[in-house]
């Protein structure tokens, strides 16, 4: 695909092909094009040029299949909804606009909710929630979905540690129902611990596949250029995951 703003091209010629049931990340300098991605495979964005297909069909006809987690920040949090109403949107998909929750799809969003351990804030006003409880929030609504392919972009961004580890509790909970999750990332120290996959992203696609394979210090300097600094701490996690050691958290 290629997409352009005002006929400047944000992304050119990417073409990639996710493996299922995988935790993939896409990483990428500012401005490289990863939130444009993952939008203009949802139909957020029209394309300038390529096409899109899921399991070799359009969006639109494999809708329900697919999950979106948005950024955090691009959510009007001030909406007069409880946390447990948010989850519940989840389920429109299987239930139909303008039809009533039943008791039954009451109970798949409160179990959503649980899974990220927000039970205990149903009833909750999402504006009088902390940004990582929203975050938990909105990551229980792709949940109540029960999608099999996820987009999520920047799950992580400006959250506590305690949000961080449960949201890498559902990831890997996803991957292992044979689900494949999709995240924009920008912690380069975390990608070997949390994700099997990475796709390298600078408006063009740099590398893309196994962390273990194209994770590498050369691949990082194509990508990102000469940010040195921060490379130096994301070569490190190479060089640890390769050699088996501990993983920074």
């Amino acid at each position: 695909m290629t997409v352009a703003y005002r006929r400047k091209p944000v992304l050119w010629d990417v073409e990639y092909d996710a493996t299922a049931a995988k935790l993939i990340a896409i990483v990428g300098p500012n401005g490289a094009g990863k939130s444009t991605l993952m939008k203009a495979c949802l139909g957020l964005l029209p394309l300038s040029a390529g096409s899109v297909a899921f399991w070799g069909r359009p969006f639109a006809e494999v809708r329900g299949r697919v999950g979106y987690v948005p950024q955090r920040e691009s959510v009007d949090w001030e909406f007069p909804v409880s946390a447990l109403d948010v989850v519940c949107m989840g389920r429109y998909g299987k239930i139909g606009w303008f039809r009533g929750i039943s008791r039954a799809h009451r109970q798949v969003a409160l179990e959503a909710l649980s899974k990220v351990h927000m039970e205990a804030f149903a009833d909750r006003q999402i504006a009088q929630l902390s940004g990582g409880q929203q975050q938990r929030v909105f990551l229980a609504r792709a949940l109540a979905q029960e999608a099999d392919l996820y987009f999520m972009d920047e799950p992580f961004a400006g959250v506590d540690a305690a949000t961080e580890k449960a949201i890498v509790e559902v990831l890997r909970t996803l991957k292992g129902a044979g689900r494949t999750v999709i995240c924009v990332h920008h912690d380069l120290q975390s990608v070997p611990e949390y994700f099997d996959e990475v796709l390298m992203l600078n408006m063009r696609v740099v590398a893309a596949g196994p962390v273990s394979e194209v994770f590498t210090a050369e691949n990082l300097q194509k990508t990102y250029g000469g940010r040195l600094t921060l490379l130096d701490a994301a070569s490190h996690a190479v060089a640890r995951a390769a050699a088996g050691g501990p993983q920074p958290r």
